[in-house]
């Protein structure tokens, strides 16, 4: 019996034997790569619908300003010689703020009350001559129709009594005159004390104590009397937005310091004339805000929500996660998960902004809605590629 000789060695495959083995490779390979295989099962992001509260808003910016205010003036010129009152002083109607040197002007009264008692005394002179002349033409009169006194003399003593009652009614004008220009005078003397026209807090002051103010061609600011409650919002607001607003409607708006408190306001009015910034053209709307405790101040920075719609209690989505039905803008569909399984859902949107919905039919609380689907593989059963090289060459 023939026995295998275990030390002959084995023999060694040849170029033929190679080629051969590469080709079976090969095939191995490409029969593992046509093999059907299960594509992964896609990863979803889902979110639970809830109850919520949705408002849809036009946003603008805007600053704050008192709603009444008061520019107090000078109407008269000369040195301020006392500021009784500070920036941020509470005033009330009636209190003094301000005085003007009333030197000058005490001095122009004092004259015109003499020149008045003057023309005075002038006129009771002239009433003394008046009588005087008056009896000497009735004596003339008299003598006259006696045939015992010339025509002659009788026409000097008319032409001295007309004399005389006309120098009179000149004296009641220049009288009239003089009291006129004391009364002037007497206001602007008046005028050097300027008092509180409003109850108010001193907002600003233009001029100070010792400064010298002219008031012949222009009434000067010294003060600004404001009161701070309430306050008002001027808001630039694009002309695009202008026609969903309309006076009454309400607003809140929260300032730079405090972005976290929102204060309500009330639109109290669209001003007609437009301002153009770079090219962009906007509207001023005016809003009364309440401000008991005076936390809001001048000139503070808001950005300003005009509340145009709102809806709570109704299910709030992503409205991402629908997809447009029609134009309208209210019909969508959405997909929920139920039992593990995708369900298509025609919804109805109540209020929509550019972030959210709010539904009013289609989805209840508690639903699983798909905001997305992927895959988690990058690659799925697919016959069109080419199988990768062999290993080796």
């Amino acid at each position: 019996m023939a026995q295998l000789d275990l030390r002959r060695p084995a023999r060694k495959l040849g170029r033929k034997g190679w080629w051969l083995l590469g080709a079976l490779l090969v095939l191995a390979a490409a029969i593992w790569w046509l093999l059907p295989r299960s594509a992964p099962a896609p990863t979803r992001l889902t979110q639970k619908v809830a109850l919520g509260r949705l408002e849809k808003t036009v946003t603008a910016q805007g600053s704050l300003a008192p709603r009444d205010y008061v520019d107090v003036g000078a109407q008269v010129s000369g040195q301020i010689s006392k500021v009784y009152v500070a920036v941020g002083q509470q005033v009330r109607k009636g209190q003094l703020l301000v005085q003007i040197d009333p030197e000058a002007y005490q001095t122009k009264v004092d004259s015109d009350h003499a020149a008045v008692d003057d023309l005075i005394a002038q006129r009771e002179k002239q009433t003394v001559s008046l009588a005087l002349a008056r009896q000497q033409l009735v004596r003339q009169q008299g003598l006259r129709q006696l045939d015992a006194t010339s025509q002659e003399a009788l026409e000097s003593a008319q032409a001295e009594h007309d004399t005389a009652q006309a120098g009179l009614q000149s004296l009641a004008a220049q009288i009239a005159k003089a009291r006129a220009t004391l009364q002037g005078d007497q206001l602007s003397l008046k005028y050097t004390r300027i008092f509180a026209p409003i109850d108010g807090t001193v907002v600003s002051q233009t001029y100070l104590q010792g400064q010298t103010i002219n008031s012949s061609q222009t009434a000067p600011t010294i003060l600004r009397v404001a009161r701070l409650d309430p306050m008002t919002v001027e808001a630039q607001v694009a002309e695009a937005d202008i026609p969903q607003l309309k006076p009454g409607m309400r607003a809140w708006f929260t300032t730079l310091g405090d972005s976290q408190t929102r204060h309500q306001a009330t639109v109290r009015q669209i001003k007609p004339t437009p301002v153009t910034t770079n090219d962009v053209v906007l509207y001023t709307v005016l809003l009364d805000v309440a401000n008991p405790g005076q936390s809001l101040m001048i000139n503070m920075t808001a950005q300003v929500f005009f509340l145009i719609d709102s809806v709570a209690g109704v299910p709030v989505v992503p409205l991402a996660a629908l997809k447009p039905l029609a134009l309208d803008g209210r019909h969508y569909r959405a997909q929920v998960l139920v039992n593990g399984q995708l369900q298509n859902r025609d919804v109805e949107v109540r209020l929509a902004t550019r972030s959210q919905a709010a539904i009013a039919s289609g989805l209840k609380p508690g639903e699983e809605l798909v905001l997305s689907s992927q895959s988690s593989g990058k690659r799925s059963n697919s016959n069109s590629g080419m199988p990768p090289p062999p290993p080796g060459g």
